[in-house]
């Protein structure tokens, strides 16, 4: 249950002014709860199967929209981020936008597919917008709902171009991207397949914006066809959607594999030669591809991963998987580093890669060097490469790019490629 209450500060009494409960869990949205002008609480709440927003008693949108954010509140109205929902007309993949929402209606403030959001202040609102066809974002300058300015950017354009197709795949519809290389034709035949997924709660990869997908990109022109898939857990689409992973973060395999089969059918993957990468979740989600499922999966680049759900942030894991005290079983289940995730497929084991940074504070070392240690004692090959100084993210520009060379180089031996 989740308790807003009301402080009265010259005595620091409070009164209960909403409860809102949930059987699986509540998140946790930027910029609510707050009072409105008139004093009605504002708040967004999971009601009728979607993310709604709350003024008072009052649901002002439903099934609609999926609500990400609140982004300011005025007299009139409330604006706020969020994606179509499962019950939009038509599917809008990997977008976001910008809505003006009151007692009246809704009306989108964006134009145009992409990832849209805004500030505001009295009458003055600055939309930032990014999306495929063009690199960086472009910020113009709204007043009273009249684009008056367009504000500058001298943003340096990166010197690769992502050229990214938004689809669905399986049964399930899951949102991906596919990435081919620059200049592929169809008589190239099938190409090995990179994973490049997060795959968790709040990492939604599969964006209509153009910058998301370089580092893909740059893979795909390696030699590779990529896919990006935001399985189940990802938000963005519906509350069900995220907390299907209650108890079972495992699942999230099942949809890379529903995903890349899906698309066999539409792209030239070959399935003989499918590879996975992935960093912090993904790490996690790319040891437990090969490590489970051998079958599909024939190499890993395992990034700072979370190998021990017992070793990660207790706050944010057990709204995931429960109090470990009380469902062992569960956390077993869940981690890489039990003997069923070792031993499952014993017969077919994969190689990995795993990296990660010493300085690591979010996801500590201890989850790689006890991964490294089950896997060596269960005779598994891998590779560990610990980065001296470096934390969860790799902000050094030299670090990042050798990463990304070394990574390639560990994928075409693991796979059998040449050149």
């Amino acid at each position: 249950s989740q308790l807003f209450l009301a402080v009265d500060p010259e005595t620091g009494t409070t009164r209960t002014v909403h409860v809102d409960e949930d059987p699986v869990w509540l998140e946790i949205f930027p910029g609510v709860p707050a009072w409105a002008p008139d004093g009605r609480l504002v708040r967004i709440a999971d009601e009728g199967g979607a993310r709604v927003l709350a003024v008072g008693d009052r649901l002002l949108t439903g099934a609609q929209l999926q609500l990400q954010a609140v982004l300011d509140i005025g007299d009139s109205d409330v604006l706020v981020s969020a994606s179509a929902g499962e019950e939009a007309a038509e599917p809008e993949i990997g977008e976001s936008h910008v809505y003006r929402v009151n007692e009246l209606g809704i009306e989108r403030v964006s134009e145009g597919a992409g990832v849209h959001s805004a500030v505001r202040a009295g009458a003055v609102t600055v939309l930032v917008s990014h999306s495929l066809e063009r690199p960086g974002a472009r910020a113009e300058v709204l007043r009273d709902g009249k684009r008056i300015a367009t504000v500058a950017s001298f943003a340096e354009e990166p010197v690769l171009s992502a050229r990214v197709r938004l689809t669905e795949g399986g049964a399930r519809r899951i949102p991906c991207a596919v990435l081919l290389p620059d200049g592929y034709k169809e008589s190239d035949g099938p190409l090995p397949v990179l994973m490049d997924p997060y795959g968790g709660p709040h990492g939604r990869r599969v964006l209509a914006a153009h910058n998301p997908h370089l580092t893909s990109q740059w893979f795909a022109d390696q030699g590779f066809a990529v896919v990006v898939a935001d399985g189940r857990g990802a938000p963005g689409r519906s509350p069900a959607w995220e907390k299907a992973v209650k108890n079972n973060l495992v699942l999230t395999v099942d949809d890379q594999i529903e995903a890349l089969h899906a698309l066999a059918g539409r792209f030239p993957l070959d399935l003989g030669k499918v590879a996975i990468r992935g960093w912090s979740f993904g790490g996690y989600l790319a040891a437990l591809a090969v490590l489970r499922r051998p079958d599909v999966f024939h190499a890993a680049v395992v990034g700072a991963p979370v190998t021990d759900q017992r070793l990660y942030d207790t706050h944010y894991t057990e709204r995931y998987l429960g109090d470990p005290a009380k469902q062992p079983e569960v956390y077993a289940h869940n981690s890489v580093l039990t003997d069923q995730g070792l031993s499952e497929a014993a017969d077919e084991a994969r190689p990995m890669m795993i990296i990660h940074g010493l300085a690591d504070d979010n996801v500590v070392v201890a989850h790689a060097l006890r991964l490294s240690s089950a896997l060596l004692s269960a005779g598994r090959p891998h590779e560990v490469l610990p980065l001296s100084g470096v934390t969860h993210m790799t902000p050094q520009e030299q670090v990042a790019e050798n990463l990304l060379l070394l990574q390639v180089d560990f994928l075409k031996r693991s796979l059998g490629l040449r050149g």
